[in-house]
């Protein structure tokens, strides 16, 4: 049995589910909405959502429908937020507007990203970005997007990275000495 799968899902308070096809969330922060696989159903007792499945030919699916369900619950019930560091001389983030992310990041021209509707940006000392949103998924995305337009340099360690994000610092060319003397 899918250790996932089984885990039953607290209902918060404010959070309205519907069961026609598919997972109905809605709640303060927004609605969100996950298909149901065929072999997949969920039962709801008022304060707790149980995902199960018919038989064990399902359960490649049942733990991905239970935690793709969880997330749509604590999505609009909390929320998630996704953090990123700029580091660079020079490189630098504001928003302009609700929807725009304008990035300074060394090269000839400003980026302007455009994010997506329910997800808002907001920029701490030009350096820090705080994104949140109740869809993880999109979230996520939108962090990743904002990371490739100057992923981390592995010999400077300048650009883009996750708050928190291990990198590892390479060693440059190794000296002035070199062979042929």
């Amino acid at each position: 049995m899918s250790r996932i799968g089984k885990k039953p899902i607290p209902l918060p308070a404010g959070v309205k589910i519907k069961i026609d096809g598919g997972l109905h969330v809605e709640g303060p922060k927004g609605k969100l909405s996950v298909p149901l696989p065929p072999g997949i159903t969920i039962e709801n007792d008022g304060k707790i959502v149980n995902v199960k499945r018919e038989n064990d030919s399902f359960r490649a699916v049942h733990g991905l429908t239970r935690a793709l369900a969880y997330n749509a619950i604590t999505g609009v019930s909390t929320g998630f937020t996704r953090e990123l560091d700029i580091v660079g001389v020079g490189f630098r983030a504001e928003t302009k507007g609700k929807d725009i992310v304008h990035f300074t990041l060394g090269y000839s021209h400003a980026i302007e990203f455009l994010l997506p509707a329910g997800v808002e940006a907001k920029v701490d000392k030009n350096t820090h970005i705080i994104l949140t949103g109740h869809d993880k998924q999109v979230l996520g995305q939108v962090a990743a997007n904002m990371r490739a337009l100057r992923k981390p340099d592995p010999y400077k360690n300048k650009g883009v990275r996750y708050t928190g994000e291990v990198l590892r610092k390479k060693a440059g060319k190794s000296g002035a000495g070199g062979k042929g003397k």
